[in-house]
């Protein structure tokens, strides 16, 4: 057999469903993705393929991990945004570009994926032995599979994929989860059951564990706030009691006002890494850590207890000590938090309501957001929103209460990232509705890509707001992105009565599931407020 379909067999045997990317690389040129019972899937532009990779990791908590594959050259330099991306929020699956061929590797310009990847990914190496190809892409998928989740990458050489070896024996690789230090769970406990005002801080971790149940178990347990980091939006179902929402650039008014009196905050599955699109943390705090990457703990946030571990595995010891220790007693504040919750709540939407149901043309772009989280069937969605308003407009009012329903990010972030996150969500969950809200400027980015939604048969929905400008910098757009649906293949309506949103996403949820991808074009207005604390 040759290298290619070597690495087509490894693949497979990994459980690979697709192999995304672009020519010219074999592994699509020979056909031997598809020979090999894999789904290959060329895309207009390469870093959507990595976005759409990194989407179908985050709906499946990670235990699906792709392939990515592109040319030499162009292909490896256009593909890098793709991989920072889905470095950045920790979204595995192995990387495969070609390289130049081994004469001409060193040759300056030539530009190097071992060289230049290595910041952007977990791993980084170099197929130059032929016969190591099994060996190789066994460290590729075992680094991608454990600890904290990341792309690994696997240049391969152009000339190296026709080499010929010797029938290659693989044995996939599997994955392990590592426990807390159990000495260290009674201290803990100890902190947070003395805390008056504990609040609990959920990220992506929670996620990649599944542990969910726990988390709510432990929420309940405590009778503690809880609020969510971006990347973990629906780890902790937005309608419950507790529930203090996503901290973001835009976030709900309940979330500062606890978070502020709070004595005592424990994060679980997060980073606590500072950014506009995340919480803020107030000095004077306890702060409790857990997270798998020891890497993170005092990075940015200072720790005063910290757990090192998986999300499932740490929340279920803590949670067996505090139920040891309260032995069925309650709390007695849970009705309090709650009732206090519920009543900031309602006054926070009572302010905005006048934006969420405004009759006014063009469209506030609230009220947009406002019909998708009334309209939509929540037990039945995965949702994202781009960088930029679309992000500040979904994160506080789009309220999410299934796990894995909403795919958000935590750090700066390409636009246009949604479109393929929500195309490999959609690859992942076709029975779900995936929606993804942008603005113009996204849309600009990766727009093409719809016509690999419509080619490849991945009826996601779009929606585009579009106020003919970018965001705040005062840079005027055009276009009329509903028409441009229709030529790719698509189903595109262009909305302008705010009267009409309703009915308008109704139409766009049928036609996702009778097979076609949807773009509906909402005129908007030029929209600039935001749910922030300092504005509340």
């Amino acid at each position: 057999m040759n290298v290619t379909d070597a690495i087509a067999d490894i693949l497979a045997r990994e459980g690979v469903e697709h192999l995304i990317g672009f020519p010219s690389n074999p592994l699509f040129d020979d056909n031997a993705a598809a020979e090999a019972g894999i789904r290959p899937i060329v895309v207009r532009q390469e870093r959507t393929g990595a976005h759409m990779l990194d989407g179908i990791a985050r709906v499946t908590s990670g235990e699906q991990v792709g392939a990515f594959a592109c040319q030499h050259g162009p292909g490896t330099e256009n593909s890098v945004g793709g991989i920072a991306q889905a470095y950045a929020e920790s979204a595995p699956f192995v990387a495969i570009p070609a390289g130049y061929s081994r004469a001409k590797t060193n040759t300056d310009p030539k530009f190097s994926s071992l060289i230049n990847y290595q910041h952007v990914t977990k791993t980084a190496e170099q197929l130059t032995d032929p016969e190591s190809v099994d060996e190789m892409f066994r460290r590729a998928f075992q680094a991608a599979r454990n600890g904290r989740q990341r792309p690994s990458l696997v240049e391969v050489p152009k000339d190296v994929f026709r080499e010929e070896i010797d029938e290659v024996e693989y044995t996939p690789t599997s994955s392990a989860r590592s426990a807390p230090d159990p000495n260290a769970i009674p201290e803990i406990v100890d902190v947070l059951l003395d805390a008056d005002d504990p609040v609990i801080n959920a990220g992506q971790g929670v996620h990649y564990a599944e542990a969910w149940d726990e988390l709510q178990e432990l929420a309940e347990l405590l009778e503690a706030p809880v609020a969510t980091t971006l990347n973990g939006k629906s780890a902790f179902p937005e309608d419950h009691p507790l529930s203090l929402g996503a901290g973001s650039k835009s976030e709900p008014r309940a979330l500062n006002r606890f978070l502020e009196r709070a004595d005592a905050v424990f994060g679980i599955g997060c980073s606590f890494t500072t950014t506009a699109y995340g919480i803020t943390m107030p000095d004077g705090k306890t702060v409790i850590h857990s997270t798998l990457d020891a890497g993170d703990i005092d990075k940015d946030v200072e720790s005063d207890y910290s757990l090192v571990g998986d999300a499932k595995l740490t929340l279920a010891a803590i949670v067996d000590e505090v139920r040891d220790r309260l032995d069925d007693d309650s709390r007695g504040r849970f009705d309090d938090v709650a009732d206090e919750i519920a009543a900031i709540d309602e006054a926070w939407l009572g302010d905005w309501e006048d934006k969420l149901t405004a009759d006014e043309t063009p469209i506030n772009p609230y009220r947009v957001v406002y019909e998708l989280d009334r309209v939509l069937d929540k037990g039945e969605v995965i949702a994202t929103a781009d960088a930029g308003n679309a992000r500040d407009f979904m994160a506080p009012f789009f309220e999410v209460t299934e796990p894995l329903s909403y795919v958000g990010w935590g750090k700066t972030t390409q636009l246009g990232y949604g479109l393929g996150l929500m195309m490999g969500a959609k690859l992942a969950h076709p029975e779900k509705t995936c929606v993804h809200v942008m603005g113009d400027g996204a849309i600009g980015m990766t727009g093409m890509d719809f016509e690999t939604a419509a080619r490849e048969d991945i009826p996601v929905l779009e929606i585009v707001l579009n106020n003919f400008e970018m965001a705040s910098y005062d840079t005027p757009f055009s276009g009329h992105y509903a028409d441009f649906a229709e030529s790719m293949g698509g189903y595109g309506e262009r909305v302008e009565d705010p009267n009409t949103v309703a009915e308008a996403i109704q139409r766009g949820v049928e036609k996702t599931k009778a097979g076609t991808p949807v773009l509906l074009e909402f005129l908007t207005s030029k929209e600039t407020a935001l749910s922030r604390p300092d504005l509340d």
